[in-house]
């Protein structure tokens, strides 16, 4: 099997249609269906099992799958290894975010990046979906998580305490919750991953019993543009309040963990010149904003 043919095994395997994996390769439903049938007959195996959900593999598929596996690992390495030795200050860099800290940093520092090196273009993905870097579904990650995987670069660059914020539109027709009364009366956003992972949550400490939650947003952005509408009371990291001019509530509370950004790229990408490029601005985009 050559790697061209593992390539299309491995999205059927992974999206369990021809459409899903054609969409994936950027090529046609046909063109999948036919590399599959080809590879099966080069094999004299049965690859997958046809089915009304999709492909399903076979045992030969499964004990396949392993093998090609370490196939993608193998080039995945080999390309990571020769982008690394790249010092041209040209091409794509693929950098993966959260919505706001893309519109808040990551668009300014691709603008000066743009300005000083006009051949290297940004691929920026924002959304909740965590892409692998060790898959080269991107280059360069800013999370709020740090990850644990030994083969990734991890540099922390910004940590904000998370307070409890209102715009004064909503402060001005419900006024301020006291505390210790679990939001009684009170209007509030949260964020719909927090919310799904966390029994008893709590806004900075408080319970929520006794408060109406209107809106579960899937971003942070979302969150910060709901409050700003005076939509509810919401948990957002302080310097993001501050920046949106919202109003602070109980500035001497604040939740127990912090809001971290962490900038991560694969070690072999380092010292790639463009990859270096681009770092240098985030990192700068975020120092400027924390002066």
């Amino acid at each position: 099997m050559n790697w061209d043919d593992a390539r299309v095994f491995l999205a059927v395997c992974r999206e369990s249609t021809l459409r899903g994996a054609a969409r994936v390769l950027g090529v046609d439903q046909a063109t999948v269906g036919r590399r599959i049938t080809a590879l099966e007959k080069s094999l004299s195996a049965t690859l997958f099992l046809r089915t009304s959900d999709g492909y399903a593999l076979t045992a030969v598929g499964e004990a396949a799958l392993k093998s090609v596996e370490k196939m993608e690992q193998s080039a995945l390495e080999l390309e990571r290894q020769i982008q690394g030795l790249d010092d041209r200050l040209t091409g794509t860099v693929r950098v993966s975010t959260t919505d706001s800290l893309a519109i808040d940093f990551l668009i300014p520092a691709i603008s000066r990046l743009h300005a000083q090196h006009p051949d290297v273009r940004v691929q920026l993905d924002a959304s909740t979906q965590i892409l692998s870097l060790a898959k080269r579904e991107a280059d360069i990650a800013v999370r709020n998580t740090r990850p644990d995987n030994p083969d990734l670069i991890a540099r922390r660059i910004a940590r904000w305490p998370v307070g409890l914020f209102a715009s004064q539109a909503y402060i001005d027709a419900h006024g301020i919750p006291p505390q210790g009364t679990a939001f009684e009366g009170h209007d509030l956003v949260v964020y719909q991953p927090y919310l799904q992972t966390h029994k008893d949550m709590t806004l900075v400490c408080e319970p929520l019993q006794r408060g109406r939650i209107v809106a579960s947003l899937s971003s942070s952005l979302l969150v910060r543009r709901s409050i700003a509408a005076g939509l509810g009371l919401g948990e957002i990291p302080v310097y993001m309040g501050e920046r949106d001019g919202l109003i602070r509530l109980w500035p001497e509370r604040n939740r127990p963990q912090p809001y971290e950004v962490w900038l991560v790229t694969h070690a072999d990408l380092r010292h790639t010149a463009r990859v270096r490029a681009v770092i240098e601005q985030i990192v700068e985009a975020f120092a400027l904003e924390n002066e």
